[in-house]
């Protein structure tokens, strides 16, 4: 990816990326296999955003925003809901009875997820920093999406340090498994 910027245009160039890709998954017909390769993409997106968001965003948040612990809890809880979601849609092909049904609740899920914060999270998150932390956060999630997994583990932990110390290994397990499969390649 690689967008530049500072957090918040990094973030919401992210969530951009993602709602075309389920735009691209509405637009074809129940059943039909590209279903599955558009949603294995917006996994692989949307996992490593959440470990980005979650190693660096939300500690500022926490940090920074006047209730920022609620805030930051608020939006894990809806990251843990989502993840246990793609774990889920994980198994399933696009034929398979449960892919229409998955693929919808993660689309609401993300979309309402994706509306909070851009609506509440990040203008409070501008209010309260400076340019140059927000610059240097963007700087931050960008080199966490590089390491971060790319396939779902909802029991991983979510909050620093453990996140940060488990992320890099288990993003270079998802990445291999990824190549060997082929799994968000197009197809």
């Amino acid at each position: 990816m690689g967008h530049g910027g500072d957090v918040i245009a990094e973030l919401t160039t992210d969530h951009q990326e993602v709602e075309e890709l389920f735009t691209h998954i509405e637009e074809l017909a129940p059943g039909d296999p590209q279903r599955k390769l558009y949603a294995d993409k917006a996994t692989i997106e949307l996992v490593r955003h959440s470990v980005a968001e979650e190693a660096y965003l939300y500690p500022a948040v926490r940090t920074h925003v006047p209730g920022g612990d609620t805030l930051a809890d608020r939006e894990l809880e809806d990251h843990a809901a989502a993840e246990r979601t793609m774990k889920d849609l994980e198994r399933c092909q696009a034929d398979d009875p449960d892919f229409d049904r998955l693929i919808a609740q993660l689309m609401t899920e993300i979309r309402t997820h994706i509306a909070d914060e851009e609506d509440n999270l990040f203008p409070r998150l501008r209010n309260s920093c400076s340019a140059e932390v927000l610059n240097e956060l963007g700087d931050k999630v960008r080199q966490a999406k590089k390491t971060a997994p790319t396939r779902p583990h909802p029991s991983a932990p979510d909050k620093p340090p453990a996140n940060k110390l488990l992320a890099p290994g288990v993003g270079m397990v998802d990445r291999m498994r990824d190549a060997l499969s082929g799994r968000g390649k197009n197809g």
